[in-house]
C-alpha cells in the first residue's frame, strides 16, 4: 500500500481553494490516468452546456479509472484541471466545496493545478481532469 503525505508547509502560503500544496509519496507503483472528460462509457458527451454536470461525469471517470487499478480516492497524489472558460472558476470551486468531503473525507485535498486552455478535444467538453494515483 502507498504511503501518502498530504499537507502544505508553513514555508508557503495557504492554498486558494481545495487542495495542498505537496503530496509526498512513498509507493512502488503509480497509476497516471490520462485526462477525463465528460463523456459516458460509450463516448457520448454528459451534459452539453451544463458544467456541474460535466464535473460529475468526469469525477465518475475518475473513480472507474481509480478502481480499475484497484485504487480509490485516497490513493490521489494529484490532480491536473483544464478549463475551458475562466468564468467557470467558480463553479469548479462550488462542485469541490460540495462534492470533495465526500471523497476525501479526512478533509486532506491532493495538490491540483488549474489550467486555462483555448478548448478541449471537443467544444462542448468544458473541464477536463488528469490523475496520478500511487498504489
Amino acid at each position: 500500500m502507498a504511503e501518502l503525505k498530504i499537507f502544505n508547509p508553513d514555508t508557503l502560503a495557504k492554498p486558494m481553494g481545495q487542495y495542498s500544496h505537496i503530496t509526498r509519496v512513498k509507493a512502488s507503483e503509480f497509476a497516471f490516468i490520462a485526462g477525463q472528460l465528460s463523456a459516458d462509457k460509450d463516448g457520448k458527451i454528459v451534459g452539453a452546456d451544463d458544467f456541474d454536470a460535466q464535473c460529475v461525469q468526469v469525477f465518475a471517470n475518475i473513480e472507474a479509472a481509480l478502481r480499475a487499478v484497484g485504487a480509490g480516492w485516497g490513493n490521489v497524489a494529484q490532480f491536473t484541471t483544464y478549463l475551458v472558460h475562466s468564468q467557470d472558476i467558480p463553479k469548479f470551486m462550488k462542485y469541490r466545496l460540495r462534492e470533495f468531503p465526500k471523497m476525501f473525507p479526512n478533509g486532506v485535498y491532493p495538490p491540483n493545478t488549474l489550467l486555462m486552455v483555448d478548448r478541449l478535444v471537443n467544444e462542448a467538453f468544458l473541464v477536463e481532469v488528469q490523475t496520478t494515483a500511487a498504489l
